[in-house]
């Protein structure tokens, strides 16, 4: 046996429960159901977004709107309700652009589609779905890489480029919500919208040309999102979990209670490091592997520097999760993901191997110790990396490190699913939505 194969079998073996039940069918071209689960990187072309620059402390709870961006960069931490409860708005999947804008009458029950657009400092996602028994079938869906915070650290804007990938994007969306027939719809943009001066004035733009009403959601329903979306692949066990979601503007921790089915809420960060932000507020990295070792040390200092007041406040929680058996820590992002495919050696970006499964949290410091040495153009070769990740990867390195250092379990769950996922979770389970959907013209209560 190969040592590819070998060591493919071996990270296999260590994969938490099976997540057949939540992972969603993918429909491709034909039209045909498959029986994995949809790629968020489907139609993953054009380049990487940026960020404002972050605020360097972790004291204070900074209390940004829902709507409109915030005055100023800071670390969001509190805690709240579970998952389900007091959850914003949805809305039908379009909003009235006069003559000619979609009209909605009830279809069936089970033919009723909900969809999902989360759109971040890096990636525009779409995922489109029906209910299934308890669950959800994916019938569509799409992602690209948008830049949406392209030159944001320096001009505290979304400039004009960034904004028309962003609704070329978008317009592909609306596309699909109109062939779906879907019929209600939740759309959230998150940290570049949050931060961006002109964040509130680029979401009125994108429902005037396209009729997607999106919201500009806070860091602390950025973070309640991401935990309903994936808590089902968290590793059974005792005590407190952390599951933790790394952007591109950025990171959200979140200190769980896995006891019940829906999990309870214990803590909670949100920290404005994201792989573009810090990447940004970085600078280059240097011509010399010297240089680049330096460079990625001041990335971590910075990093842990902003998690340390949630560190501290999570100590008593990390020793009591430790008394009860091995910590769990639990990850979602394109950094887990991409760092898994390595991992497993895979020669190009595989879901259905990647998504649920367990890696031991030193190998994920061995392989980004090892990248934030490489040359730029090292990395674009590797594979799951190429051209499009090669700038950021790194940075997303650092912060899982710091991550790892504040919740030093010795085994990472991995997760490609996350608030798309979570928002078709609150939609199809009648959390006031799915229960009134013969009102697509009201406003319903997740």
């Amino acid at each position: 046996m190969s040592g590819r194969r070998a060591r493919r079998r071996h990270a296999r073996k260590g994969k938490a429960r099976p997540a057949a039940a939540d992972s969603p069918d993918a429909r491709g071209a034909g039209g045909r159901a498959h029986p994995t689960s949809v790629t968020p990187r489907e139609n993953d072309t054009g380049p990487r977004p940026a960020h404002a620059p972050p605020a360097q402390t972790a004291e204070g709870l900074a209390k940004r709107p829902a709507t409109g961006p915030a005055a100023s960069p800071a670390v969001a931490t509190g805690s709240f309700s579970a998952p389900g409860a007091s959850a914003p708005l949805a809305k039908p999947a379009f909003t009235s652009r006069g003559e000619g804008a979609p009209t909605f009458s009830r279809p069936p029950l089970y033919r009723q589609s909900y969809a999902a657009i989360d759109l971040g400092t890096n990636n525009c996602r779409l995922l489109i779905a029906r209910p299934s028994g308890e669950h959800f079938t994916v019938i569509d869906a799409f992602s690209r890489v948008v830049r949406l915070g392209e030159g944001l650290a320096q001009t505290g804007r979304l400039s004009d480029e960034a904004m028309d990938r962003t609704l070329g994007a978008l317009r592909v969306c609306a596309e699909k919500l109109m062939r779906r027939n879907v019929f209600l719809a939740r759309s959230v943009a998150t940290e570049a919208c949050r931060r961006a001066e002109n964040g509130s004035a680029f979401i009125e733009r994108v429902r005037e040309e396209t009729g997607i009403a999106l919201d500009i959601i806070s860091a602390r329903e950025e973070a309640r999102l991401a935990v309903l979306g994936c808590h089902v692949l968290l590793e059974q066990g005792l005590g407190p979990a952390m599951i933790f979601d790394i952007g591109g503007g950025s990171t959200e921790l979140v200190l769980i209670e896995s006891t019940d089915t829906v999990p309870r809420i214990l803590d909670w960060q949100s920290v404005p490091w994201g792989v573009v932000s810090l990447s940004e507020s970085c600078g280059d990295e240097g011509a010399t592997r010297e240089a680049r070792v330096e460079r990625y040390r001041h990335m971590h200092g910075l990093v842990a520097e902003s998690f340390a007041a949630f560190a501290r406040r999570t100590q008593p929680a990390r020793e009591s999760a430790s008394e009860g058996g091995p910590l769990r820590l639990l990850g979602t992002s394109g950094t887990v993901t991409t760092l898994a495919s390595l991992h497993l050696e895979l020669p190009q970006y595989d879901r259905s191997a990647v998504d649920g499964l367990i890696v031991p949290s030193q190998a994920m410091r061995a392989i980004s110790e090892r990248l934030s040495t490489m040359a730029i153009e090292e990395r674009r070769e590797l594979p799951c990396i190429g051209r499009e990740r090669a700038d950021l990867v790194v940075a997303g390195c650092a912060i899982l490190e710091a991550i790892l250092d504040l919740w030093p379990a010795s085994r990472l769950g991995v997760a490609d699913r996350g608030i798309r996922e979570g928002i078709l979770r609150s939609l199809i389970s009648g959390h006031g939505s799915a229960q009134n959907a013969g009102r697509p013209a009201t406003e319903n209560r997740l």
